[in-house]
């Protein structure tokens, strides 16, 4: 390709329409992200209203296949701690569980995750197809992270609880990011003791605790 100087213009719409596809794609999980993509400009180029589902009309992964926080505890044991985890190893420990391949990459798409896998990420997006809501989806996180089995409620460290609902969050993208902060620092200020920990009830039996 020859060389050209020519300074590329950028349209200036084509930011905040990225924006909305990728929210909208988000929100509206496709099993086929191709096709509708296609259906989606096809739609805004008519001038009709894309093909985007609702958040009360949203359907959770687990509609596709058979998912449960006790499979994800065993896939989260297997993982073994690490924090980065290759795509091959845990397809492969996907499939030694007779989990679909479908609910897997539809997990990878959402996430937008390559070779390289943030763990706590691909768990978050996981678990959030079992819980219809956002305190739900933490409250599953935290009984699949707990190493507490029989001496209390469910409980985290509040950094990784911190981590996990401002990208769930982020990925849901109906929660302002001042909302997440305000939680946040109330959790912190008002709810959390010494050891550091945030216990299941904490954010799900507290009234002034609002995730969404």
């Amino acid at each position: 390709m020859p060389y050209t100087d020519k300074q590329i213009c950028i349209p200036p719409e084509l930011p905040e329409l990225l924006k909305q596809f990728t929210k909208s794609a988000i929100r509206t999980q496709p099993p086929d992200l191709l096709q509708w993509a296609s259906d989606y400009f096809s739609a805004v180029a008519r001038g009709d209203t894309p093909p985007v589902r609702e958040r009360s009309e949203r359907v959770p992964l687990s509609n596709w296949a058979e998912l449960t926080p006790e499979l994800l505890k065993v896939l989260h044991q297997r993982v073994s701690g690490r924090l980065i985890i290759h795509v091959d190893e845990l397809a492969h420990m996907w499939k030694v569980l007779n989990l679909p391949t479908d609910l897997f990459e539809s997990v990878m798409n959402v996430g937008r995750f390559t070779e390289e896998i943030e763990w706590l990420k691909f768990l978050a997006l996981a678990c959030s197809s079992l819980g219809v809501t956002i305190a739900k989806t933490l409250k599953i996180i935290c009984e699949v992270l707990s190493s507490d089995y029989d001496s209390g409620p469910p409980r985290i460290p509040f950094s990784t609880f911190q981590f996990l609902y401002t990208y769930i969050a982020e990925v849901d993208g109906e929660i302002s990011a001042s909302h997440v902060s305000r939680m946040l620092n109330y959790i912190e200020q008002e709810v959390i003791g010494p050891d550091g920990l945030i216990k299941v009830n904490d954010f799900t039996q507290n009234p002034r605790v609002r995730l969404e």
